[in-house]
């Protein structure tokens, strides 16, 4: 195992943590100038931004047919982020979930999760329950099937949540000159351009180094794409969610593990089939039972006796997080 191949994975996911930073910032200014109110900047911009360093991996591991990264790039970035991030995040502090989670988010991610389950299971089902190997696919129609429903969330969140632009924010953008109010949105405009450079660049350097730390361990890309790099790109996620934590706002990470969730399930997985169809390889089944059974506690905790995540709770889901990854890893390595 060459010592260059850490390096550069360790490079590859600083590069997408401040890419997704970046294009959230941007982003962020982008909406701001559209008048859009700030929850849905934070169930969209937000969500797509943290959500883009696994989009950024999986299209450069798609283009250079790396389909198991992508697979266990998504898939772990999922687990993580419920296992790892929520875990984390209710132990330094409860979180209180909102109604407007359990009424719509949560059910959205379990029917997002209900989708990518039953399209991963596809030769299962039409073969009486025998699963054979790299038989199942995420074909292009499920990619763009996928990206149809994420529209559809899209546009119900976004047509639920505008709102016209309160007075106060009328009348400062009126005493803007238009030299201001150009100059700021060709700022925000660079800003997000240079976040997707940093994604891009970053995405590069990751596959890259993944690959070759797969084949130097012995160990399938998929292990490494479950667990360096899926825990490599959660880590916007990780840092927004301990950020809010640390502010005392601790119930937006909720908000945002659920909806980078969806955003990975729909748009990630949608774009990365279509560019190229995406196999399951071997454990990806258990692995799509794993990220949907913790799905469903997710729920479950969440709607709960005072809609609340304790941190007895949060202990489970870190402890199922990290018990599954040793056995996965364990298996791989021959304990």
């Amino acid at each position: 195992m060459a010592w260059s191949d850490l390096l550069s994975l360790a490079m590859g996911i600083a590069l997408l943590t401040l890419g997704g930073e970046t294009v959230v910032r941007g982003a962020t200014g982008l909406a701001r100038r559209l008048g859009v109110s700030p929850l849905v900047i934070g169930l969209t911009v937000v969500a797509f931004g943290t959500s883009a360093p696994e989009l950024a991996v999986n299209v450069i591991a798609a283009i250079q047919e790396q389909g198991a990264i992508s697979f266990g790039n998504i898939i772990g970035s999922n687990m993580a982020n419920i296992g790892l991030i929520v875990g984390l995040t209710a132990i330094l502090q409860p979180i209180v979930i909102k109604d407007v989670v359990i009424r719509r988010e949560l059910p959205m991610m379990l029917l997002a999760t209900a989708g990518v389950l039953a399209m991963g299971f596809d030769n299962a089902l039409s073969s009486g329950g025998a699963v054979r190997p790299f038989e199942d696919f995420y074909t292009r129609s499920d990619g763009i099937l996928l990206l149809m429903f994420f529209l559809v969330f899209l546009y119900y969140t976004v047509g639920d949540f505008v709102r016209p632009r309160s007075s106060s924010e009328e009348e400062t953008e009126g005493n803007e000159t238009p030299a201001d109010s150009q100059s700021a949105l060709w700022r925000s405009i660079g800003v997000t351009t240079l976040g997707l450079v940093l994604l891009v660049s970053g995405a590069e350097f990751t596959v890259d180094a993944a690959v070759n730390l797969a084949r130097a361990l012995g160990v399938s890309e998929e292990l490494i794409g479950l667990t360096l790099v899926a825990v490599g790109t959660s880590l916007p996620e990780l840092v927004a969610s301990v950020a809010a934590t640390i502010r005392g706002h601790a119930e937006l990470a909720i908000g945002n593990v659920v909806g980078s969730n969806i955003f990975n399930l729909l748009l990630v997985l949608g774009v990365t089939s279509i560019v190229r169809p995406v196999p399951v390889p071997p454990g990806g089944h258990t692995d799509l039972l794993v990220m949907t059974s913790l799905s469903l506690v997710l729920f479950g905790v969440s709607v709960s006796y005072r809609q609340e995540i304790v941190r007895t709770e949060a202990c489970v889901l870190l402890a199922v997080y990290l018990g599954y990854l040793g056995w996965r890893s364990g298996i791989a390595f021959g304990f």
